[in-house]
């Protein structure tokens, strides 16, 4: 299979690069055969807007609380219908999703949001990052994100994030199909830590 990957490569943008290549039975589904999907959102929090990692991270400019949004995101977990934090022009027909993980981490200036989920809603992360922001900057109270679950109306909740900070981070397989796993790229990481560097200068 080398010789697919270094074919495709050729042909590829510079910026895209595959992988691997595996033979599959012709019911696979690389979308509906998934069985599990992680999501990493990377936040710059500070005053000034992002230098090298500009359009890599998203950036709020206002003090975030970590508690107040590790409060709000564990009313999140679970399976529920997540209507209030789909755009318009989401195509799928059941709103529900089971979502397992929603941690919210910080390491300096920086906000790092992960989620796992057996599959996301068409703007479904960015839309739970805006809220759990509006949140963390006293906007609204931990208690709000259990009301927008509730109402269902999207909205209520807050705008659609910015898209640069949203990493597909990984994709999970039934092992049946024995396929590698796929994992984040230490790319993002990479990164982060010389951009912040950066910022203490």
């Amino acid at each position: 299979m080398s010789a697919w990957v270094r074919g495709v490569n050729a042909l590829l943008p510079d910026d895209i690069a595959v992988l691997w290549a595996a033979e599959v039975d012709e019911t696979f589904h690389a979308r509906y055969c998934a069985i599990e999907r992680r999501y990493l959102y990377y936040l710059l929090n500070h005053p000034i807007r992002p230098g090298v990692s500009q359009r890599k991270v998203g950036w709020f400019h206002k003090p975030l609380e970590l508690e107040k949004m590790q409060q709000a995101a564990a009313m999140l977990l679970g399976e529920h219908d997540f209507s209030a934090f789909r755009t318009a022009e989401c195509q799928a027909k059941d709103p529900v999703r089971n979502l397992t993980m929603l941690e919210i981490t910080q390491n300096d200036h920086f906000f790092i949001f992960e989620f796992r989920a057996n599959g996301f809603l068409h703007h479904m992360v960015r839309n739970i990052v805006s809220s759990l922001v509006y949140i963390g900057h006293g906007k609204y109270p931990p208690g709000w994100m259990q009301l927008l679950l509730q109402n269902r109306d999207r909205t209520l909740a807050a705008p659609t994030f910015s898209p640069y900070g949203l990493y597909l981070a990984g994709i999970s397989y039934d092992a049946k199909w024995n396929l590698p796993p796929f994992n984040q790229s230490p790319l993002a990481t990479i990164m982060l830590n010389a951009n912040r560097s950066l910022i203490k200068v």
